[in-house]
This record gives C-alpha cells, sequence and structure tokens, in this order.
C-alpha cells in the first residue's frame, strides 16, 4: 500500500507510525516544508512556503489566511505526485496549517485521517484560565477564529483523530463522533529508569544544545548527594506554568542540597509573548534576587539522550499546565520512572492520579507546589511509590504497540482493508 503523510514538520508524531509500516513494506511519501531531516526508505516531497501574514488581513482571519495559502501549495505539490502517477491509498497528517484542506480535489476517493490538536475556547481553557494575563478587549473574535480550519477539517471528507479524551471534550460535542481518540504511547525503552543514574556524577555542562549554555554551565556538575528537580517545557512560558515554578524556587531552595535543572528555550510557544524581553527574563526580575543562581540551571534546550538522562536523574519532576494540549514530556517522565508533582489540571488527571503515580497540586498555588516537591524529596518510601506506580501506569496505558493498534483499527475501518506484512513492493 501507498501511505503519504502530510505535515510542516517531518516528520513531527508520525515517525513511530512511519516506522511500523515501513517495515511492513509499504510505501511511504511524506509532504513537507523544507527540513534536513530524513528517515530510511521515506521519500520526502518538500514545498516552498513563506508563513507571513498578508497585508490588510484581519488578525481573526490570519490563521485562516495562512492555512489556505499553505493548503493551495500543498494541494499543488499533490497534483504534480498525480501526474506521475501516483495515487495513495491513505492520507495521514495534521490539519492545524490547513495543508490537508484541499487534498479532496487531488485524490476525492482516497480515505484520510487528519490529527485535531485542540479546540480553542474563549473563556476557561487555555485563555481566560490566568487572571494574571488577561486578554486584551476584542480579543474573543480571533480567539474564535482560530477555530476555523479545525471546522472546515470536520466538514470535509475523512475522519479527524485526537490524543486524548480531554482533547477530544475541547470539540463541539455534534462534531465529536467524526473524530477518533488514538492515544499517544511512549517508547518504553527509551523512556525507562535507570538504576545506575543517582550514582554518578551529572555534568549539566554537556548537556545544552546552544553553545552559550554549554559555556556558561561548564564545571556545574550534579553530585550523587545533590537532590534534583526537573522542569521541562519546549518554551518557558505561563502556558506551562513557568512563572508558577519561578516562584515556588525560593521557597523549594531553603534545602541546601536541592539543584533545579530547568529545560526550555526562551522564545515564544503556544501563549502570547512580552514586548521586549523574555518570560524568563520577566519573572528573573521578579524573584531572581531571592534565588540561589548557583543551584539553579537554565539548560534552553538538550538532545535527546541528555533529556532521557535528566529524567532518569531526576528526584522529583514538575509539570505544570493550563487547561490545554498535554505535553509529551509528561508521558515521558511517568514513563521514566519520575515522582511528578503536577497541575491539578484536566489534562494533566488525565495521567496523574494524585498519591498514587504523582502528585496534584492547584495550578496557581506556588508555596504548595514547593512543598510538595520537598516532600517527594525528604520522604523517599514515598517517592519509590509514586516512582513505582509511575512506571507501572505508563507500561500498561502508554504503550507504543496500543498506539498502532489504534492507527492499524482507525485505518483499515476507513480503507476496508487490512494492512498486512508485504515481502516487497507495493502492497
Amino acid at each position: 500500500m501507498r501511505f503519504l503523510f502530510v505535515h510542516q514538520s517531518f516528520p513531527a508524531q508520525y515517525w513511530r507510525v512511519i516506522e511500523w509500516l515501513r517495515d511492513l513494506g509499504h510505501d511511504i511519501t511524506y509532504i513537507t516544508t523544507r527540513t534536513e531531516n530524513v528517515m530510511r526508505a521515506v521519500r520526502k516531497v518538500e514545498y516552498p512556503f513563506t508563513a507571513e501574514g498578508a497585508p490588510g488581513v484581519h488578525e481573526g482571519a490570519s490563521n485562516l489566511d495562512l492555512a489556505l495559502r499553505r493548503a493551495d501549495v500543498v494541494a499543488n505539490v499533490a497534483r504534480e505526485l498525480a501526474a506521475s502517477g501516483y495515487r495513495p491509498d491513505m492520507i495521514l497528517g495534521h490539519h492545524g496549517w490547513g495543508e490537508l484542506l484541499n487534498l479532496q480535489d487531488v485524490w476525492p476517493d482516497v480515505p484520510l485521517l487528519g490529527y485535531l490538536e485542540f479546540y480553542y475556547h474563549s473563556t476557561g481553557y487555555e485563555t481566560g484560565f490566568d487572571p494574571e494575563f488577561i486578554s486584551p478587549p476584542g480579543s474573543n473574535t480571533w480567539v474564535r477564529a482560530r477555530n476555523a480550519v479545525n471546522l472546515l477539517a470536520l466538514t470535509n471528507p475523512g475522519l479527524g483523530q485526537t490524543p486524548t479524551r480531554f482533547q477530544l471534550s475541547t470539540y463541539p460535542a455534534p462534531l465529536r463522533h467524526r473524530i477518533r481518540l488514538i492515544e499517544e504511547g511512549v517508547d518504553l525503552a527509551a523512556f525507562a529508569p535507570s538504576p545506575e543514574a543517582h550514582a554518578l556524577p551529572l555534568p549539566l555542562g554537556t548537556m545544552s544544545t546552544t553553545e552559550a549554555f554549554r559555556a556558561r554551565l561548564a564545571g556545574t556538575v550534579i553530585a550523587p548527594e545533590d537532590k534534583l528537580v526537573t522542569f521541562v517545557s519546549r518554551a518557558l512560558e505561563p502556558t506551562r506554568g513557568f512563572h508558577i515554578m519561578m516562584r515556588a524556587l525560593p521557597r523549594l531552595l531553603r534545602r541546601r542540597d536541592v539543584h533545579v535543572a530547568i529545560v526550555g528555550r526562551e522564545g515564544s510557544g503556544y501563549g502570547p509573548q512580552l514586548n521586549g524581553r523574555s518570560w524568563k527574563q520577566h519573572f528573573l526580575a521578579e524573584v531572581g534576587d531571592q534565588l540561589d543562581t548557583a543551584r539553579v540551571h537554565f539548560l534552553d534546550l538538550v538532545d535527546t539522550q541528555s533529556y532521557q538522562v535528566l529524567l532518569r536523574r531526576s528526584d522529583a519532576h514538575v509539570y505544570l499546565t493550563y487547561p490545554f494540549v498535554a505535553s509529551w514530556s509528561l508521558r515521558e517522565a511517568l514513563a521514566t520512572g519520575c515522582a511528578v508533582v503536577a497541575s491539578d489540571t484536566e489534562p494533566v488527571r488525565e495521567f496523574v492520579t494524585d498519591g498514587y503515580n504523582g502528585m496534584l497540586v492547584p495550578f496557581f498555588d506556588a508555596p504548595q507546589l514547593a512543598d510538595s516537591v520537598l516532600r517527594v524529596l525528604e520522604d523517599r518510601d514515598f517517592a519509590s511509590g509514586l516512582q513505582s506506580a509511575a512506571r507501572n501506569f505508563a507500561q500498561v496505558s502508554l504503550p507504543l504497540s496500543r498506539t498502532l493498534d489504534a492507527y492499524r483499527i482507525t485505518m483499515e475501518a476507513l480503507m476496508q482493508r487490512p494492512i498486512v506484512k508485504v515481502s516487497s513492493g507495493l502492497a
């Protein structure tokens, strides 16, 4: 069979699905923007695109404008493939950037499974949740308008998919029957506990992918007897509770053997940006004079191997989020057997049960966050129970095999034929 994947960032969340299909002997083509990333036996078809808004477009329509222009470019690439004789048996991709919107015009009879990440709301979810950061007047218009691509996708042929029950619940009830729940698993071998992790010194200076951070951390070593608290976010921003973590640090650092490793870049992520400085700079200005900076280590971004080492060495892992998409890092921390202290928000409760495989604290309560982390550090029997339960939860609920089974069942139903292993050529 021929499987066509479409996503602006190759290979994105599809790399495990691609490996599975490729190892079964199927033909894989991937339409994406220009990138150096490669995968064995995957044909990559790149399209040029500059994500710059058109002048005069209403702010609320800017995402839709970009999506429609991107949809045109991708459809033109697809027409070139079709003209060469290529016809996929199945199309998979992410709806977020509009790339899939016009593929029905190129291959009207090919089933499509599109990733639907989140349905935006003007109150109660990622917007309007945090009273400290009030959206400007009139923002409801463009928040609602961000759903235009989602709504177009759900009225187009094919089905949607989403990875958690919480994310599914954000979509309007009349549309949920068009969306399949395909829960995302973790590589349980790559993210696994290591008893040796605490026996060796941890050189933080080797971990950052940014040369300036490596130089700044040169010689910084976490000794085996030190306690290490980890915090990971793609971007250091309020959406992922960075402000709450920063405000918990003074209380947490009163214990003299505690070090904190913070992974994440200073640039924008899901939430708003500040004018003139980063959120990291903003909150360092607020609490920096209360911190022992010799024990708070900003690593910027780290490579996968360093990230795995950090999780294995972690004595307590903090994960915070608004009612928004749950990060892969939460799943990976649980799989690694971290003692997780997390925000008591709906996307987290899908993975963490308070007192069983982690601790839940009110999102805005920085003192309770610090006290909960300290309890984990001080009561090792309690922490050990959380760690064992976290790994057990991951083994039962987060294996990749479960994810691939859900993909297989959904894809076979759409294609109305089984996906089988082939010895050579196309199935």
